[in-house]
């Protein structure tokens, strides 16, 4: 339930912002708008509001909007259908000040301003929601480094565990996070990067890390494949939650639980828990644990699932966390409002920079289609941001704006780049497109959309299939 409400949520306020764009800029430039529909299908509510007699619907299916605005040319298609079909109708009765605010009368300059609005205000409102996100300040991890894989390119960089990332390429990082998303941006735009780091005798060193032979992909972490991993502290091998009807709840593992051993090796952390759960699917364990002052020992089996192409045990407990002993690791980042809008408006440009390099690299082949999320994964992933918090959905929220914003820009005909694009040629050429071409176009667009449907709905399926057999 709470997936599906969250996925609603998601949905409604992305199209009802995208769409109001289209709208509120329609309305500023004189042109009539008939309907603002959020959702397709048969009604479920409307009411004609305003002046216009403008009709607000909701209807039943909500995977988008729409916004219908008088338009000339669809008035003489409707009424010269109505007379060769013989068709009797009320009367379709518009004045000549009505059809000069008709779409298709406007100059090309407002035309333009009116399709570009809708994506424009999905860009907006992820700006707005960063803005808010770095007010309130977040919580991250310092970008300190912690294991390096022998013989990686992070250790033929010369990268030490315990180092602490100061600057990539001469830009500041202040997190784990920032320093994680800087070196994917890179990996595709250059050959190797600058990393300046602070070593534990308070030294500068340089390093020059290479991509050589990295291929940017969402489906792995690309520090997994430089060899590098965020530093983790020590921390105790205490269970703080068990999930429901997980192998640790079937096997009687208890929160506050101090794991001693597993399969009669001495554990010193959390992390040696997990890599020895994760090497363990469906394996079953000998766990020795201390509760309440006395010995206890339980056989536990790993479930089976599959992650980045591998297949890894799955125990449903997690770590007692004492936010005292993390402290040293942590750090409050908190912003001034007008710093918070810099850094919002930054962090949404590169973010869609950044989304084109990738479609254009998915384009190319040179990034898997396996990316490609529809539906399912954004129901999925809104319900476990709104799990997490009103931080982390947030967070979501932006990131899919940033995703509908840019994806509308495409130069493909039925999206509104697709008519940005047409609107340039008329431009160009002095004259609109023509009709054929615009028949043909929307046929081209169509066969697109359904192939990039296609792709993403086998995606979500693939991974909910994966889901549902490995759990």
């Amino acid at each position: 339930m709470m997936t599906l409400l969250a996925f609603i949520v998601t949905i409604g306020i992305l199209v009802t912002i995208h769409e109001y764009g289209h709208f509120q800029i329609a309305r500023w430039c004189g042109v009539k708008v008939l309907r603002f529909s959020i959702g397709f299908g048969k009604p479920i509510w409307q009411k004609t509001l305003g002046k216009d007699r403008t009709e607000f619907v909701l209807a039943a299916i909500p995977l988008g909007g729409f916004v219908k605005m008088l338009d000339e040319n669809e008035l003489k298609a409707e009424l010269e259908n109505n007379a060769e079909n013989s068709i009797k109708s009320a009367p379709i009765d518009y004045s000549e000040a009505d059809l000069k605010r008709a779409f298709n009368r406007q100059s090309v300059w407002k035309r333009i301003a009116i399709v570009f609005a809708g994506p424009l205000a999905n860009l907006l409102l992820a700006i707005f929601l960063y803005w808010i996100l770095f007010i309130l300040g977040v919580t991250a991890t310092k970008p300190m480094i912690g294991e390096v894989r022998q013989g990686s390119l992070a250790a033929q960089a010369s990268l030490i565990s315990g180092e602490l990332i100061q600057t990539i390429d001469g830009k500041e990082v202040k997190s784990w996070q920032e320093a994680r998303w800087l070196l994917l941006e890179k990996s595709l735009e250059t050959n190797s990067v600058k990393i300046e780091a602070v070593n534990n005798h308070n030294e500068l060193l340089q390093h020059t890390l290479s991509f050589e032979g990295i291929d940017a992909d969402a489906e792995v972490d690309v520090l997994k494949k430089l060899g590098i991993q965020e530093f983790r502290p020590k921390i105790p091998a205490v269970i703080g939650e068990i999930l429901p009807n997980s192998p640790a709840q079937q096997a009687g593992l208890m929160p506050d639980d101090k794991i001693i051993s597993v399969d009669k090796v001495t554990i010193e952390d959390w992390d040696q828990v997990v890599s020895m759960i994760k090497n363990s699917p469906n394996k079953s364990l000998q766990i020795k644990l201390e509760r309440a002052g006395k010995i206890v020992q339980v056989n536990a089996t790993p479930n089976e699932i599959k992650e980045s192409n591998q297949t890894l045990g799955r125990m449903g407990a997690a770590v007692k966390i004492n936010k005292n002993d993390l402290s040293h690791f942590l750090i409050e980042l908190h912003y001034s409002p007008l710093e918070s809008l810099k850094k919002a408006i930054s962090k949404t440009w590169d973010t869609s920079i950044f989304s084109l390099k990738m479609l254009g690299k998915m384009v190319m082949g040179e990034v898997s289609l396996s990316s490609i999320s529809g539906p399912v994964t954004i129901a999925t992933y809104a319900g476990e941001s709104a799990n997490l918090g009103l931080k982390t959905f947030l967070g979501f929220l932006a990131l899919v704006s940033i995703s509908i914003g840019v994806l509308n820009l495409l130069p493909i005909p039925v999206l509104d780049g697709g008519h940005l694009m047409y609107y340039i040629v008329e431009i160009i050429k002095g004259s609109p497109v023509s009709e054929q071409v615009l028949l043909i176009g929307q046929k081209i667009g169509f066969i697109v959309l359904g192939l990039l449907m296609s792709i993403a709905i086998f995606n979500d399926l693939n991974r909910l299939i994966i889901t549902i057999t490995t759990s």
